[in-house]
């Protein structure tokens, strides 16, 4: 029988790099992994901030490029956990790989692991769709089968988890020897279906090759987007929300929300998308209802540009919505809560006040989902 840490022996450790605003703490947490965070590493300033008011703890501010071996091998960690910027490897990018400054520290911890004198026992790496055919993914596997370790790999959206959110990300896990996965048959291959780890999930993974009544079935199987919406004026539904707009409340009279859950909100106009940008952009506007099953991936570019950063939400249910003008349909931007909600994020995670509006959706577009990583977490500490 697999068993977990918490049963094998002693509190893990672990080193978080890149960490962000804690997607991958919070992910440890809910894995329900007996593990210690000794170390988080985030040059970002901004980010500490958040992280440090969630956490009580300020990463590590240093240029990770300039860690040698023995500064990693002091932390005697048992895993480390990276989610390294996915900017040299996404598609609407310039697509250096090796060659963008940005990967340099990744490379560089990797080019250190053959020099530990205390080196992991296991590894998870987080990325976009495209690293896996990368230069750096190659030099990742490379060095992981040199330092003696197993990996697997897979590429998951939170739609497989019942989350209406369209987030496809690349995994890898990887244990040294002689530790081992449970589901020895999936070593060295790459995965794109949870199926294999847990039972109870059936659904197929790459929207764009699957056929349409598959991709049906994984819709129909995830919440609605009403579930995760938090901004709300008095009555408590979007009815109340879109009503208020069409009676005509005026500007001098902003539609205050009060607070929500413990979050707490200015004005609701300030979500809203001018219809200027309607009438320019509308045409390459991704809009969706409380009722849709789906919603893009929110890019660090939402609220700044309303092109590929990510859904809006139609405020005004349409009788017909192919036929009806946007500018009839009240569209608003997903406010930042209701972004770490489509990413799983804990109800306590907030905002400290001086995080101002455009920062919080940036740091939001560069962190991951919840929903995925912790099952993957878990699978990777569990022992067979």
């Amino acid at each position: 029988m697999a068993k977990t840490s918490s049963e094998s022996q002693g509190c893990w450790r672990v080193l978080e790099f890149y960490s962000g605003i804690g997607g991958m703490r919070y992910s440890l947490m809910k894995a329900h992994v007996n593990a210690q965070v000794v170390e988080a590493f985030e040059i970002n300033d901004t980010a500490n901030d958040v992280y440090q008011h969630n956490f009580a703890h300020r990463p590590y501010q240093g240029n990770i490029q300039c860690l040698t071996a023995a500064d990693l091998d002091k932390y005697g960690a048992d895993a480390w956990l990276l989610s390294p910027p996915c900017q040299p490897y996404t598609r609407q990018g310039l697509q250096k790989d090796t060659g963008d400054a940005r990967a340099f520290s990744f490379l560089q911890i990797l080019e250190l692991m053959p020099f530990l004198l205390q080196p992991p026992s296991m590894l998870f790496v987080e990325n976009v769709v495209g690293f896996e055919t990368s230069d750096t993914h190659a030099k990742l596997i490379e060095i992981l089968k040199k330092t003696n370790f197993i990996t697997q790999e897979f590429i998951l959206s939170p739609l497989q988890f019942g989350i209406p959110y369209s987030r496809p990300r690349y995994f890898c896990l990887a244990k040294r020897k002689p530790s081992s996965f449970v589901n020895e048959c999936l070593n060295n291959q790459l995965v794109q279906s949870p199926r294999p780890l847990f039972e109870y999930f059936d659904k197929v993974a790459d929207e764009d090759d699957s056929s349409k009544e598959d991709r049906h079935n994984l819709l129909q199987s995830c919440q609605p987007i009403e579930k995760f919406l938090e901004l709300k004026i008095p009555g408590n539904d979007i009815a109340d929300e879109s009503a208020a707009l069409m009676t005509g409340l005026s500007n001098d009279a902003p539609r205050t929300l009060g607070e929500n859950n413990g979050h707490e909100y200015e004005s609701l106009d300030q979500y809203y998308v001018p219809r200027s940008l309607i009438e320019r952009w509308g045409s390459a506007m991704d809009v969706v209802y409380p009722d849709s099953k789906r919603c893009c991936c929110f890019t660090k570019s939402y609220y700044r540009y309303v092109k590929g950063t990510g859904s809006l939400l139609a405020t005004v249910q349409p009788m017909k919505r192919d036929k009806t003008s946007l500018k009839e349909q009240c569209l608003r931007y997903f406010t930042p809560r209701e972004v770490a909600n489509l990413h799983s994020f804990p109800e306590e995670f907030e905002f400290p006040e001086h995080i101002s509006l455009k920062q919080r959706y940036a740091l939001l577009g560069n962190s991951l989902s919840v929903a995925v990583v912790a099952p993957l977490l878990h699978y990777l500490f569990t022992e067979a």
